[in-house]
């Protein structure tokens, strides 16, 4: 499982730092131009939050994956972990609607490659959490 760890640290930071091109590829710029200053500046700090905490979790796992699968804390960390990350998966159905992938070559393809990605995180920590118990 140490190697599923591993694996989640890389696709964690990876995503984390997928966010720096979120601005330029959504055009922000113009989208978000029409709100207000705040909800504007939430956009983009909300957005930075994101991506440091994939990033520090992705961090986690690779570094300290032998304390996550070995301690107490570790298994609560997995617990919370798996329940965040299917919850993602539930969102990636219901919370976006399928008119902005469905018909759609590449959103299709990147609908799909993350729902795999979160059903992965998911079944990672879950299977940790069960397993160390």
């Amino acid at each position: 499982m140490e190697v599923n760890l591993k694996i989640t640290g890389f696709l964690l930071i990876s995503i984390a730092l997928v966010h720096i091109i979120f601005p330029k590829y959504f055009n922000w710029k113009n989208e978000l131009s029409t709100l207000s200053l705040v909800n504007r500046q939430m956009m983009y700090i909300h957005a930075f939050f994101i991506a440091l905490v994939l990033f520090l979790m992705g961090v986690l796992c690779l570094t300290s994956s032998k304390e996550i699968i070995a301690t107490d804390l570790g298994n609560r960390l997995c617990l919370g972990f798996a329940i965040f990350w299917t919850i993602r998966l539930f969102i990636q159905f219901f919370g976006y609607s399928s008119e902005l992938w469905k018909g759609k070559r590449f959103e299709g393809a990147i609908h799909i490659l993350f729902s795999l990605v979160w059903l992965y995180l998911s079944v990672v920590f879950f299977c940790l959490y069960f397993i160390n118990r």
